[in-house]
């Protein structure tokens, strides 16, 4: 019997060849979470009309002399009570008299600075009261969770009008203090339940393990990495501090009815509907746009941050 040798075909290897194949090929450039993101908003037509609107509300806010040289309260003539638009007055006129594009100008400094100051009370209050809640846990949990529960429970429009409605002083202070004063709340929730998440990971341990106090690594560690739905979150409480100012000024609780304001605006005008429409659809179409500016710019930071909203589109 003799022996029968099978031959098996080999194809030459070339030790120079095919190298690339299974090479694991990593991008050069860099990337985390807010480059990530930044990268995904600057692809978004509506992230530049809501940073324009911003930009020019902003403008306005702080040089209103950019936009006119009329004075919203001095240059007013009953002779031109809801008169048409004319030259140099695009808008037209007031029942009063004045300028309704200069009342406009001047009163986006009114609502962008009771939007920030409510912000501002808001993060001062609402971030402390979240992060040390979930970050040390036991009693001081739940002390801070039940004072959270007792101003969540209290709709802050509402207690903004109590508030306003007895206080003998009314300014932009005092009505941020009455909105952000009740509006923590929602914050802190948000805040307590991102940072239940982040203790737990392995650099917060490692933190503790070299010798660093836990309220060391709370600021240094989980703070920072914890802020992403704050950020989102205040973007869009800034636009309903606008709105909540602005209806608290059309309520006549707001602020008094010489300072410069849209929703004293909307008040004064509402009485000449019938005569003079355009007086109250000025105002009001400025305070939804900006307002939706706001709204719009908030939801896109949050799409933009979150991995999964990114690969679904």
């Amino acid at each position: 019997m003799s022996d029968r040798i099978t031959e098996h075909y080999v194809a030459p290897s070339d030790p120079n060849e095919g190298g690339e194949v299974d090479k694991v090929r990593l991008s050069d450039r860099k990337s985390n979470l807010w480059l990530d993101a930044w990268r995904d908003l600057r692809r978004r037509p509506l992230f530049y009309i809501a940073i324009a609107i911003v930009a020019v509300v902003s403008l306005a806010a702080l040089f209103p002399s950019l936009f006119t040289d009329t004075l919203p309260n001095n240059d007013c003539q009953l002779a031109n009570s809801n008169g048409a638009p004319t030259e140099g007055h695009p808008l037209g006129f007031t029942r009063q008299g004045c300028d309704v594009y200069a009342r406009i100008v001047y009163g986006a400094s009114t609502s962008l600075s009771v939007g920030l100051l409510v912000v501002l009370i808001t993060a001062v209050i609402g971030i402390p009261m979240g992060a040390l809640a979930a970050f040390y846990g036991g009693w001081i949990d739940s002390v801070l969770s039940r004072v959270g529960d007792i101003f969540f429970a209290i709709p802050y429009f509402l207690a903004a009008v109590v508030v306003m409605s007895v206080m003998p002083q009314r300014n932009v202070l005092v009505i941020s203090l009455a909105i952000g004063g009740f509006a923590w709340a929602s914050l802190a929730r948000i805040l307590r339940a991102e940072v239940l998440q982040v203790k737990n990971l392995e650099y917060v341990m490692a933190s503790e393990a070299m010798g660093r106090s836990k309220f060391s690594t709370l600021v240094r560690h989980v703070l920072p990495n914890s802020l992403t739905p704050v950020i989102v979150y205040l973007t869009i409480a800034l636009g309903a501090a606008i709105t909540a100012e602005a209806t608290l000024s059309f309520l006549g609780i707001g602020l008094g009815s010489s300072t410069m304001s849209w929703g004293n605006d909307i008040a004064q005008a509402q009485s000449s509907i019938r005569v003079a429409p355009m007086a109250l659809f000025w105002p009001s179409l400025a305070l939804t746009v900006t307002v939706l500016a706001f709204i719009i710019l908030g939801e896109l930071i949050r799409d933009a941050l979150d991995p999964k909203a990114r690969a679904r589109r």
